[in-house]
């Protein structure tokens, strides 16, 4: 196949893969391809997100149908969502995102991936928020453990900012996004919340989510319900019936007070 022809057939996998069905907006499509991206990434027993790692989610970046190409130059592009979790532990509403990076050097061809973002940090989620946040650079991004040996290990530290989950070809697995960067869409929240571009009103609404963004919210706290069980937890103190009592002593009566006992 030409070079040509790669990029043009990776572009145009990425347009179908994100336009939108008949009487179906475009953010409602994204919406419902992040559903099936997430329901997808975790139905694989060896490729799913391991508990540990959802446990600590502060929030979570869906992009389906991310294009890469090259052709001498490089570049990486696609739309989104993000939901973060709350101050009470529950799902925010999502807010639309974009990313997009360019490379350079000798390069050629093109791809189509569903991207995954777990992000651990609060820092994170607040970079993409104010602007925008580049993957590398502001925030630490490796590829994320996956399937049953990572949910069986005890070694694990999750050290970094941002795991990464990509699927190309029916495999979840790391991908490097060095580099990339991840904006606020605010076009696409303007034309899903009815004017409201404003990320940060977003995520902090307790609003219901418009359908069907209310259904991914559902699969979100779904996937993630729980998974902080799945974490060390330190002994429990028992319960005061169950300590052993203290050693207590009780002295005799003194008969002849004054005088030395007889030895």
């Amino acid at each position: 196949m030409k070079p040509t022809t790669m990029i043009f057939a990776a572009l145009l996998a990425g347009t179908l893969l994100t336009a939108p069905a008949a009487a179906v907006t475009r953010e409602e499509a994204t919406i419902q391809n992040a559903m099936v991206v997430l329901r997808e990434v975790q139905a694989m027993p060896d490729q799913q997100i391991p508990d540990q790692l959802l446990a600590r989610a502060q929030g979570i970046v869906i992009l389906p149908a991310n294009v890469k190409v090259g052709f001498g130059l490089g570049a990486r592009f696609g739309t989104g969502v993000m939901l973060v979790r709350t101050d009470s532990g529950d799902w925010s509403n999502p807010t639309f995102v974009k990313t997009g990076a360019g490379s350079f050097g000798w390069q050629i061809g093109g791809q189509v991936a569903d991207i995954v973002l777990v992000l651990t940090t609060r820092r994170s989620i607040e970079g993409i928020t104010d602007g925008k946040l580049t993957l590398g650079a502001d925030a630490s991004v490796a590829a994320g453990p996956v399937g049953r040996t990572a949910m069986a290990s005890t070694s694990l530290t999750f050290n970094s900012e941002v795991y990464a989950y990509s699927r190309t070809k029916g495999l979840f697995a790391g991908v490097s996004l060095e580099g990339s960067g991840i904006f606020i869409n605010g076009k696409a929240n303007r034309r899903f919340y009815n004017g409201e571009d404003s990320a940060t009103k977003i995520l902090s609404s307790t609003a219901p989510a418009p359908p069907p963004a209310d259904e991914l919210v559902k699969e979100i706290s779904r996937l993630t319900a729980d998974k902080a069980s799945s974490e060390p937890q330190a002994a429990a103190e028992p319960a005061a019936a169950e300590r052993p009592a203290e050693a207590r002593t009780y002295p005799m009566a003194d008969k002849q007070p004054g005088t030395e006992p007889p030895r």
